[in-house]
This record gives C-alpha cells, structure tokens and sequence, in this order.
C-alpha cells in the first residue's frame, strides 16, 4: 500500500502555507476542508492552501509537494485515528469513533491516488471553485534525482539548507 509524503525543496512553503507541513508527515489531499468555502474565503495564504496544498495528517499544514512512499497498514490506521480526532476537535464530529469512517475514506482516496504510481513519485494538486463544488486536478512528477529517492526512503532531510 503507498501513501504521501510531504517533501520541501526549498522554503517556500513556510512563506505562502498560513501552517505549513512539516516534512515527512503522511499527507491526504485534504480538500474537505474547502468544502464550504465561497470565493470570498479564497483570499491571500488560505487561497494559496485552497489552490495547491495537500494537508498533513499530524500538523494539518499544507504542503506543495508530496512524494509516493510504502505505507504500512498499522501507520494508516493511526493516521485515521488522528484524522478523526481533528474532525472532531475541528469540525464539531460527534465522537472518534463516528468519525473514523470519513477519516479512513479520506486516507483510502489518497492510497488509491498513490496505487499507480512508482515510490518517490511526486504529486501536485490543483484546486478550482466550480458552480458544482470544488474540483482537484493532480500532476505527476516522476522521481528522477538520487536525492529525493534517499529523502523518501528515510524519511527526512539533513538539517543544511539544499540548493539546487
């Protein structure tokens, strides 16, 4: 089973995400959040979260990129317990356990969005508002540098700075 992980090549994200994601940390799609918004809320760093961000599964942050990583189902089924617990800290859910089928349906999507594709695969969002709701397109980058195969494979970056 394959998930995704938040990767950052650069800074950016720490300037245009309100809550950025920290790296590393599984990440889901995350576009329930938008489910009420109007154009009105579409302003400044939450139109940029909107537009281009996966959400995290720990910080709830958003992210520009993730990138496809083996997943085991034990780590996907506390990911759905801490999802469900913010869609009950967040979003008012009666309890966890009412939550936990809405938490797993979203991490399923995102494993399904993962299936074809190879580990270290990196994947975009992109968001619009529609007269129907909102809609997310994805874009594939295949994995082609050493140095994202070694950052998917353990998991975190070193602590320099990277330039590319």
């Amino acid at each position: 089973m394959k998930l995704a992980r938040a990767i950052h090549f650069d800074e950016s994200d720490t300037r245009v995400f309100h809550n950025p994601a920290r790296t590393g940390e599984w990440c889901i799609s995350g576009g329930f959040e938008f489910s009420n918004w109007g154009e009105a809320d579409l302003v400044g760093k939450a139109r940029q979260a909107f537009a281009n961000g996966w959400m995290g599964c720990e910080t709830f942050g958003r992210v520009s990129f993730v990138a496809v990583t083996q997943i085991e189902p034990q780590e996907r089924d506390t990911l759905a317990t801490l999802l469900a617990h913010h869609f009950v800290d967040i979003y008012g859910a009666p309890s966890v356990e009412a939550a936990l089928d809405v938490a797993r349906e979203e991490i399923d999507q995102m494993v399904e969005l993962c299936a074809d594709h190879a580990p270290n695969t990196l994947l975009t969002v992109a968001r619009e508002l529609t007269p129907a709701g909102v809609k997310e397109a994805y874009r594939v980058i295949e994995a082609q540098e050493a140095d994202i195969n070694q950052f998917a494979v353990h998991g975190s970056l070193d602590e320099e700075p990277h330039h590319h």
